[in-house]
């Protein structure tokens, strides 16, 4: 990128170029005339700071310099040329101040090339930087248009199917219309949670809160997954930890996302424990903290996965992660977190896998 505006910078016509340097050359001509036909206590070596500043304007680094020394040297020559005074150590410390000023004017101009190009770069990343956001904008509206109206088309269409509104529908066809209706919401599902994952990372996760039972949407997690837990042979159940003892667990927070770390994390447990196994959703709390935790039956993680779970598209080695796009972890890490919480996973101590998270207690004023 600096290369590309050193180069816009020095893209100059033919008589730009000669312009500039026929300035130049006036410049030092007339400077060396009143030098050299002037005694050397008179210094006018000060004026080739304008040649200077002229060549740091539109020429290169390179150029500048040779301008410089080209000055200095000069200026410095008149002490010997054209050698008909005698010399005062007064007009050689004169004479050594303009070289330093003509030094220190080349630097200073070598400085400020600098940080214009610094300031241009800045703004071409940001320029670049909207223009990407702009894109991707563009891609979630079409994406948004061109998979997530289709796929609603097909599911509604799917539902007509199943209510015989296009004859009559025998057993097996039921169980394939079925079985597409769910490919499909599980895509649609896909679909949403990267237009999520889209919006948080550009416009922050927005949270609509209120008091928020969490026994409530454990319930409705395990209701809802039961079906598909069912068809895998896995079986959910839902406990209240060492009391075991039915109560409320109040949090202040967004009803629906909070659910859908519940279905996330539900699910995640669900996909990773094998047919016969269970899932088991733990609800339980401390005096500042309401706790959950979901504990699967399968073969755990490994301990090169365990740090980077909750990461965005992370793909695991063994079984755990092999279904979904790596998103659904990660979405709820970000909701979790958006509500002051901590989330995390370790191994179960016999078999299996535990995801827990941990939010702020509570207290919904009584009425």
């Amino acid at each position: 990128m600096v290369l590309v505006i050193e180069n816009q910078r020095n893209v100059l016509t033919r008589n730009e170029r000669g312009l500039i340097y026929w300035l130049i050359t006036s410049g030092f001509a007339v400077v060396m005339t009143l030098e050299y036909l002037t005694p050397p206590g008179y210094v006018f070596g000060y004026l080739y700071t304008g040649t200077i500043l002229l060549a740091s304007s539109r020429l290169s680094h390179k150029a500048v310099f040779g301008v410089t020394v080209a000055a200095a040297g000069l200026t410095l020559l008149n002490l010997f040329i054209p050698g008909v005074e005698i010399i005062h150590p007064p007009t050689i410390a004169n004479r050594l101040i303009a070289v330093i000023a003509l030094v220190v004017t080349g630097y200073l101009s070598h400085r400020n090339r600098r940080n214009e190009e610094a300031i241009a770069y800045t703004q071409a990343q940001l320029r670049s930087q909207e223009q990407l956001a702009q894109m991707r904008e563009d891609f979630v509206s079409t994406l948004t248009h061109d998979l997530k109206t289709p796929l609603l088309g097909a599911i509604q269409t799917l539902k007509s199917f199943q209510k015989g509104q296009f004859g009559a529908v025998t057993t097996i066809q039921e169980q394939v219309i079925e079985t597409m209706s769910r490919s499909h919401r599980t895509t649609l599902e896909l679909v949403e949670t990267l237009l999520d994952v889209y919006r948080i990372d550009a416009e922050g996760l927005k949270l609509q809160c209120s008091p928020v039972n969490l026994v409530t949407l454990a319930q409705e997690a395990i209701a809802m997954l039961t079906e598909v837990a069912r068809s895998r042979q896995v079986c959910i159940s839902l406990n209240y930890g060492e009391s075991d003892f039915p109560r409320s667990l109040w949090v202040k927070g967004d009803y629906l996302q909070l659910g859908r770390v519940f279905s996330n994390l539900v699910i995640n447990g669900i996909n990773h424990t094998p047919r016969g196994g269970k899932v088991e959703v733990v609800l339980d709390s401390s005096s500042t903290h309401q706790i959950v935790k979901i504990i699967d039956s399968g073969r755990g993680i490994t301990q090169e996965e365990l740090p980077h779970l909750f990461e965005r598209f992370y793909q695991g080695h063994s079984d755990r992660n092999a279904k979904g796009a790596g998103l659904g972890l990660y979405l709820s890490r970000q909701i979790i977190e958006a509500h002051s919480g901590i989330i995390w996973a370790e191994n179960c101590a016999s078999q299996g896998a535990m995801f827990g998270f941990r939010l702020p207690a509570y207290l919904p004023p009584k009425h």
